[in-house]
């Protein structure tokens, strides 16, 4: 499907989806519809106050919306093992959909060291989709959404400086990240189809909505960015292509959605156009195997 909107979402009732980052933005977005659409949606988030209040503001719309809290810091990876083994003790989890995020911090680390972009963009997906693939594995159907980035396009891993300690960009850190999150996606995919796991990994990106991940945008450019939903996507908008690798029956496991219009950047969703090393099987080992040994999560059956 290439004009896949909210409108094409089906009923979700009896499923349990986890959307991480989902107080705000995009995140808030897709929670907002598979709440309406009769899912349980736990809010993965930081910050309980602000989930607490994105819940209220939930059921302002869907008054009987089945909503749950689960504490999730993606710059810390014992947060993330610890969030894992709240969602795994649901009757179910059909949907883990990576959406939370940082875009162009100063340099900062993770809680383990890491650079902040590499750890929490890529490093905790990566912890909390594989301790989180059993309990998935228990129902048919369910998959793992990553969401990447156009920015992808432009990015390219520092093997020999993952955690930025020679030298920093954010741009570049922030691209590589986006890259990373997609070469993860496609090989989790393939994992899971040589192991027989019933399992789908899918991967998406919201094309250019204005949300709060411009925060650390210069200000110059932080002042203009609201501007960018005249021309672009809001965050209702962004949210398509993460719903459509949801919730569309059709979507098989290595799909890539993205909007169709203004070079992927606005529209409806659809398929989207990965770069050649995003699909590079080489590429793929050696990111999988450096991300097991920094986070000490493997693919165990």
């Amino acid at each position: 499907m290439t004009d896949f909107t909210q409108a094409n979402v089906p009923d979700q009732a009896g499923k349990c989806m986890v959307v991480t980052g989902a107080n705000t933005g995009i995140g808030f977005a897709a929670a907002k519809v598979l709440a309406e659409r009769g899912a349980r949606v736990l809010l993965a988030c930081r910050d309980e106050d602000k989930a607490r209040a994105a819940m209220v503001r939930i059921r302002d719309n869907v008054p009987r919306a089945d909503l749950g809290f689960v504490k999730l810091d993606q710059s810390d990876l014992d947060s993330v093992k610890a969030a894992a083994e709240v969602i795994a003790r649901e009757p179910r989890v059909d949907v883990l959909l990576n959406n939370a995020g940082v875009m162009l911090p100063p340099l900062q680390r993770t809680a383990q060291g890491h650079e902040l972009q590499f750890g929490v963009n890529h490093l905790a997906c990566h912890a909390l989709s594989l301790l989180l693939v059993n309990k998935l594995a228990e129902t048919p159907g369910s998959r793992v959404v990553v969401t990447s980035s156009v920015a992808h396009k432009r990015g390219r891993i520092d093997w020999v400086d993952l955690d930025a300690h020679q030298s920093y960009n954010r741009s570049d850190r922030y691209a590589a990240s986006k890259l990373m999150n997609l070469v993860f996606a496609f090989e989790l995919d393939r994992r899971l189809r040589a192991a027989s796991i019933p399992v789908r990994a899918i991967a998406c990106h919201p094309g250019v909505a204005a949300t709060e991940l411009s925060r650390h945008l210069p200000v110059v450019l932080r002042g203009l960015w609201p501007l960018a939903g005249v021309f672009l996507n809001d965050a209702e908008q962004g949210a398509w292509p993460a719903l459509q690798g949801a919730t569309w029956p059709d979507a098989q496991g290595g799909d890539y959605y993205g909007p169709q219009q203004r070079f992927e950047m606005a529209g409806p969703s659809g398929p989207a156009k990965a770069t050649v090393v995003a699909r590079d099987p080489e590429t793929a080992r050696r990111l999988w195997d450096v991300s097991e040994k920094l986070t000490g999560v493997d693919l165990t059956l």
